[in-house]
């Protein structure tokens, strides 16, 4: 006889991601020290010319291909370009959590080199415009790096498979529940802030 599959609640998805993000919060912070660390390292030791000129290039792409964008159409590329970023991060942390580590690493030193270019053309106060754009978007990105992190974790159990896929399917309820909608106010925000700053 089959089991009956009980009603769908979202209240009871969302208990569920809460307990998982609960239980995955040492990753989560260390994917959140690892990110201030390298922001820190960013901002205050300048970076050999190498990399300087490819973060340069790096964000003339990013301003190019913004260049001309409505309002929607801006908050659109943030929101898909965060998602793209977010779910990769996460996935790809199988692979012995390599992949969110370096994103993190790599966030972390751009966050920090673009702050300190910020500061040295308009001063400190600069950073407080950093605020609004950050407040959504890097809880999302810090929660799926972190989760990225956990996943790669499943080679030292016991039950690896098992583990693998309870984490990764907890992971992806995270993602659709907590980490979209984030992305989604952070993309709103950020889109409305470029087009009103311009």
């Amino acid at each position: 006889m089959k089991k009956k599959r009980g009603k769908f609640s979202l209240m009871k998805e969302y208990k569920e991601c809460w307990n998982y993000i609960k239980e995955s919060k040492k990753f989560i912070y260390g994917v959140i020290g690892v990110f201030v660390v390298f922001s820190l390292v960013g901002f205050f030791i300048p970076a050999p010319a190498i990399i300087s000129e490819s973060i340069m290039e790096f964000m003339q792409e990013i301003l190019a291909q913004t260049e001309g964008l409505s309002q929607f159409q801006l908050i659109n590329f943030i929101f898909f370009n965060n998602l793209k970023s977010s779910f990769f991060g996460m996935v790809l942390g199988v692979f012995f959590g390599v992949f969110p580590l370096i994103a993190t690493l790599g966030n972390g030193y751009i966050l920090g080199f673009v702050s300190a270019l910020s500061v040295n053309e308009s001063g400190i106060i600069s950073l407080f415009n950093l605020v609004p754009h950050g407040i959504f978007e890097f809880p999302a990105i810090f929660l799926a790096l972190g989760l990225g992190l956990k996943l790669g974790t499943f080679m030292f159990k016991k039950n690896k498979y098992d583990v693998l896929k309870k984490n990764l399917l907890q992971s992806l309820k995270v993602f659709l529940f907590v980490i979209v909608p984030l992305l989604i106010i952070a993309g709103v925000i950020e889109g409305c802030l470029i087009i009103l700053l311009n």
